[in-house]
């Protein structure tokens, strides 16, 4: 039986055959041979990270090989890094005027587009990475995303995700709230709208931009991701103070935006692979995560004398309140932003009741 005829009637299988072949391998793109189905696309996939970046640059470009790789060649996805063929914060609009069809970012980059864009990245005191991919797969959250993203014309897939982040890096310790007074800070997003509450100044900066502004002083502070990036970017050379926890990114999930009028011509087994190779992506950018993360904390904190710190108790508890106020305000100044706050807000108290007596009860028990 030819592969074309394999293909034709994979149906829901299509999923599960794409996902095998989306298995991580080297970053880059690669194109596979002909299948004599006439489908040979060519897509341009454009990134809001440096093209070799550790984790979100080579995650962008492993989604891109997987594509490629698993549709045969059929679809060739070459990757533009960000600013190689537009600017890191206008991904959005590229894929949305068919520039480019398909884009790798962050969701919580868009709110001046749509309020409610953030709760489908990162919410300060949110979801974390396992509650992210429940809620949006088994929580009714990716029928919101793609709902809010429809205008758009844009399709969006989870295509990645960090993990709890640090809360960031200072030029000088946090003792308490006031030291926030004052600070201007890199930080995107609605976490740059809580600080604001306890009087520091938000600034948002592409992250190729953070260790310039740190270092002439622009900036006081900035989060970025964690420490396998924040230490290629070496942000500890302009900032001795790392602190946690990441209260402002718990989970924040990486997105792929495609554009709805190059997905919707796509046979149905294309869609199938291109969803199943977003879907495999998610899963290795956490991967990832998880096994660089502290391995790069260590040489931080062991060859470079970072001190790393746990933000004070009542700096927390402030955090949290001022968090609060911006969710409930954003929620109460727009309807599709309080559908997702308050789905959002449903599917956290599940998850933590289960974890109470299952990921935190089995933490205290291995300790």
């Amino acid at each position: 039986m030819k592969r074309r005829d394999i293909l034709k009637g994979m149906g829901v299988a299509a999923a599960a055959a794409g996902l095998a072949a989306c298995q991580p391998r080297n970053a880059g793109t690669v194109a596979g041979p002909a299948t004599g189905d006439g489908v040979r696309l060519q897509w341009k996939m454009v990134t809001s990270w440096p093209t070799h970046f550790p984790g979100l640059g080579t995650g962008a470009a492993r989604l891109a090989e997987q594509i490629t790789r698993a549709s045969g060649g059929r679809i060739t996805v070459r990757v533009f890094g960000s600013g190689e063929l537009v600017p890191p914060f206008e991904v959005f609009d590229a894929v949305s005027r068919g520039t480019a069809e398909i884009g790798h970012t962050a969701a919580y980059y868009w709110r001046g587009k749509a309020a409610a864009a953030p709760f489908f990245c990162a919410v300060p005191f949110g979801l974390n990475a396992q509650e992210m991919d429940g809620w949006l797969r088994f929580g009714g959250g990716l029928e919101l995303w793609r709902e809010l993203y429809a205008p758009f014309k844009l399709v969006p897939f989870a295509a990645g995700n960090t993990g709890v982040q640090l809360a960031g890096w200072f030029r000088r310790p946090i003792a308490g709230v006031g030291d926030l007074r004052g600070l201007r800070m890199r930080i995107p997003g609605l976490g740059g709208d809580v600080i604001a509450r306890l009087g520091a100044v938000p600034v948002n900066l592409p992250g190729a931009e953070i260790f310039s502004s740190l270092q002439s002083g622009a900036i006081d502070a900035a989060e970025w991701v964690g420490p396998y990036n924040d230490l290629a970017f070496g942000l500890h050379r302009v900032a001795g103070f790392a602190y946690y926890p990441g209260w402002q990114e718990p989970g924040a999930t990486l997105e792929a935006i495609v554009h709805k009028p190059a997905f919707d011509a796509l046979p149905e087994d294309l869609k199938a692979i291109v969803e199943a190779c977003c879907a495999a992506e998610n899963d290795a950018m956490l991967a990832e995560y998880t096994a660089r993360n502290q391995q790069a904390l260590d040489t931080l904190i062991r060859e470079h004398g970072v001190q790393l710190r746990r933000l004070p108790d009542d700096v927390l508890a402030a955090l949290r309140r001022a968090a609060e106020a911006v969710l409930e305000e954003l929620a109460a100044g727009d309807p599709f932003a309080r559908r997702a706050y308050d789905s959002m807000r449903a599917f956290r108290a599940q998850a933590q009741a289960w974890h109470t007596v299952s990921e935190e009860a089995f933490f205290q028990a291995r300790r």
